[in-house]
């Protein structure tokens, strides 16, 4: 499938700075099972290790009831990259209570999403002991639900040193959901609707639920670490232009934050059958990873 993207500049200055033969990588790795404690219970999950890993992450989840992500680890093992994917609290193997439905107000309460970044928090402490190069990067890899959740876990845990986002937002819980209903999973949304009326709904609409919003912009104001958000343009399920103007206010304050949107992707910029997403947060990880270890010896 080919795929037109816009994007920051950033990817092209790194093609000319970096050849793709310093990237080269073994496709072997070894899996091991692992269990970890959070917050009083014990979450299973799986730890892929390359042989010489160049840098290390955690797998967070959407908001669906969902276990370890072991196809994506897979890929990003084959890439070098050692990660730790565990099951959802209270969904397979892992103890604890999956707090759902996915779409409402108990699923993106404050309360289990400062849960779900403890998970990921104590996840990351895990994955650092099996690393053998201690000074590997650790980073969180998430989508969706995830863009609330990663940056609590980041705010609180300084081994968490890059983020890689996939279709998440960057608006409060409340301004996500008003545009989720307004779009009502219509495919054709974006065929008949503009984004200056998706920001109106987003920003006016009456709330369906009473709860206390979680705002991410908190968590990111209080963090300096790279992050990089894939965006495809035609999502229904958060207000992309508007998230990328919240992130675009971050970057002229100077925060590394940069992005990437695919105009012909909806909500799927994570699946495994779309490659070029996936490529572009590789060549950024690398980027941040490798050469910023280089260029700093």
């Amino acid at each position: 499938m080919k795929i037109s993207f816009i994007q920051t500049s950033f990817f092209g200055l790194l093609l000319m700075i970096l050849p793709l033969n310093v990237f080269s990588q073994s496709t072997d790795y070894t899996i091991e099972e692992v269990k970890f404690d959070s917050q009083g219970v014990s979450l299973a999950g799986s730890i892929l290790i390359p042989e010489k890993p160049f840098a290390a992450v955690v797998i967070v989840h959407g908001s669906d009831p969902v276990k370890r992500e072991m196809e994506f680890a897979k890929r990003l093992a084959k890439e070098g990259i050692a990660v730790l994917t565990y099951d959802k609290r209270g969904v397979g193997e892992s103890g604890g209570v999956y707090v759902g439905p996915s779409v409402g107000t108990n699923n993106i309460d404050s309360v289990n999403l400062n849960l779900l970044s403890s998970d990921a928090s104590e996840a990351v402490k895990t994955l650092q002991t099996y690393l053998k190069d201690k000074k590997t990067q650790i980073g969180l890899v998430g989508f969706s639900q995830a863009g609330w959740i990663i940056p609590i876990a980041a705010s609180k845990n300084p081994q968490i040193q890059f983020m890689v986002l996939f279709s998440c937002p960057t608006i409060t819980t409340l301004e996500q959901l008003r545009f989720q209903f307004y779009t009502n999973g219509n495919d054709k949304f974006w065929d008949n609707h503009t984004d200056a009326d998706a920001r109106e709904h987003t920003k006016n609409d009456p709330d369906k639920y009473q709860f206390v919003a979680t705002d991410p912009k908190i968590s990111l104001n209080a963090i300096s670490i790279p992050g990089l958000w894939l965006f495809g343009e035609k999502d229904i399920q958060i207000p992309v232009k508007l998230c990328i103007e919240q992130l675009n206010a971050f970057k002229a304050q100077g925060k590394p934050f940069e992005y990437t949107l695919f105009p012909t992707l909806g909500h799927n910029t994570s699946s495994l059958d779309i490659t070029t997403p996936f490529d572009v947060s590789i060549q950024w990880i690398k980027h941040k990873t490798i050469y910023n270890r280089n260029r700093k010896n």
